[in-house]
């Protein structure tokens, strides 16, 4: 990749390493073993001479040689091609992808201030300041350091010269470098962005070790007149398939279920079946495990129901709370017409989310109206949905990249104090990271590559807050803790806005910004 390069551009000074100091040396590490063993006590993964810093523990260890490790296609000192086994390898390829990415496409002012970006982001790894996404830590860096393309799976991406759309034509030239996606779907059973597509844009996201979600209020209901004649089969047939589909993919491959949320409007005409959903799977599995099947998450019981592979949740705006407050009727209205399809009583249907809450932790809720009324670009359309983990809500077909900074990395419990320089200065760092890994990515379609090219979405946060409230004596139900938690936000969110204020200086504003 050409460098370039341009005064106006990012200058970073340095905060936790020094000049001339190789920053992977500022750690001691040891080799360690990684082992994992199915509930019975099989061992089924076993690595040795995993190489990680002295200070890591041994979940983190385990993480990165099970989950993180690239297993194949790395070039070996002999010659040959095996897997990672230093988390210096995975460290160093994805900051120098990033490094890369941000050179192209004259993030920095100097060739100096790219160094001094690479060095500080090798620390706040190895020393656990911050951590990327999962599937920074899968694709990032498989072409640049290892030459590893990958056969083309279908994913897009907008090419920042000349703004279009285009196919990417292998699978790690661009990475998917984001987490978390939101999908919309048609109520249409094969075109493009319909029900059946749908599942193909999902297995491109869980491949990789991302995860999804989507509110399918626009599919029609079970008895819902078809265009061609007859009558639909109704969502909870299509959210079967989808689950099924999940759990054959998962997110990044073994040991953890797909990541997927589905959303349902609380108007829709089968809101109730939703609601049962898991309640009524719930209960077949424990009718198996009665009957002698195992009762582990992995065993014959629950790969026999449907509903595991997901976190459900109803939309619900005001309206419905304000006729529930006059125990009044609420009515439920067909797809295709949106004409009054049933009337319940809005305190039955309430009844029905808390009870099955209980009973089994879902569907959770989405405020809708609050959830929009809080939106950063109304403009752009409607909040419908979120991904899987609710942690990212905005338009349908758009996704967010994270990083996570660990506040007790910024805490000095000898002089009880909180590194606001320090903390800032990263949340600067991983800003830029962010920015870059949007630039840099791939997408499961066309409508996502277009979207997040435009909204520029990225996701900051923190991790310990509850350790850091903890080590200083602060009980978590207190103002003392909650002016804390909101000094820390305060300051990450405005070093957020403040360093995207600064690249927009020289690269220009999102594309969408004056429509927000």
């Amino acid at each position: 990749m050409s460098s370039q390069y341009c005064s106006d551009a990012l200058k970073f000074q340095r905060q936790f390493t020094q000049s001339g100091k190789n920053p992977y040396e500022m750690f001691k590490y040891e080799s360690r073993t990684s082992i994992i063993k199915n509930p019975n006590g099989e061992r089924i993964f076993q690595m040795n001479n995993v190489e990680v810093p002295e200070h890591w523990s041994q979940r983190a260890t385990d993480m990165l040689a099970q989950k993180y490790f690239r297993k194949s296609g790395v070039p070996q000192p002999d010659g040959s091609v095996g897997g990672e086994i230093s988390v210096k390898q995975v460290v160093h390829r994805m900051v120098y992808c990033w490094q890369q990415w941000g050179e192209k496409y004259g993030y920095f002012a100097s060739a100096e201030d790219a160094v001094v970006f690479y060095d500080e982001l090798v620390y706040a790894i190895l020393n656990q300041s911050c951590a990327p996404n999962s599937p920074q830590w899968f694709n990032t860096g498989l072409y640049e350091v290892y030459g590893i393309t990958g056969e083309a799976q279908g994913h897009y991406y907008v090419d920042e010269k000349d703004k279009k759309i285009k196919k990417s034509i292998s699978a790690y030239a661009r990475p998917q470098a984001h987490s978390c996606f939101i999908l919309n779907v048609n109520d249409d059973l094969l075109n493009e962005g319909g029900i059946m597509d749908l599942w193909l844009r999902e297995a491109r996201i869980f491949k990789y070790g991302s995860g999804v979600g989507t509110n399918f209020s626009t599919v029609r209901a079970k008895g819902e007149q078809l265009s061609g004649g007859g009558v639909a089969g109704g969502i909870m047939n299509f959210l079967k398939i989808g689950d099924r589909a999940a759990s054959a993919l998962k997110s990044g491959g073994t040991t953890r279920r797909a990541a997927k949320m589905v959303c349902l409007d609380i108007d829709h005409p089968e809101i109730e079946d939703f609601i049962r959903w898991k309640i009524t799977e719930e209960e077949k599995a424990a009718a198996l495990i009665n009957a002698g099947y195992s009762s582990h998450y992995e065993g014959e019981a629950y790969h026999t129901v449907s509903g595991q592979n997901s976190n459900n949740s109803v939309r619900i705006p005001n309206s419905f709370f304000s006729i529930l407050d006059i125990d009044g009727d609420w009515e439920l209205k067909g797809r295709s017409d949106q004409k009054v399809n049933k009337k319940i009583k809005a305190k039955s249907l309430w009844d029905q989310i808390n009870y099955a809450a209980w009973r089994c932790a879902d569907p959770g809720i989405h405020y809708d109206t609050t959830i929009n009324e809080w939106h950063t670009c109304p403009k752009g359309g409607q909040i419908k949905s979120s991904n899987s983990c609710s942690e990212f809500k905005f338009l349908d077909d758009t996704a967010c990249t994270l990083a996570s900074i660990n506040l007790r990395r910024f805490f000095d419990e000898a002089s009880q104090l909180f590194d606001v320089n320090g903390f800032e200065y990263t949340c600067k760092l991983w800003t830029v990271v962010l920015e870059i890994s949007v630039l840099m990515s791939q997408y499961p379609s066309k409508a996502v590559a277009r979207k997040c090219y435009d909204y520029r979405t990225i996701g900051l946060g923190y991790s310990n807050l509850g350790s850091l409230l903890m080590v200083n004596g602060i009980p978590y139900d207190s103002e003392e803790s909650r002016n804390i938690t909101a000094a820390i936000t305060a300051i990450m969110t405005g070093t957020v806005y403040k360093t995207s204020a600064q690249m927009a200086a020289f690269l220009g504003p999102f594309a969408k910004y004056k429509k927000k």
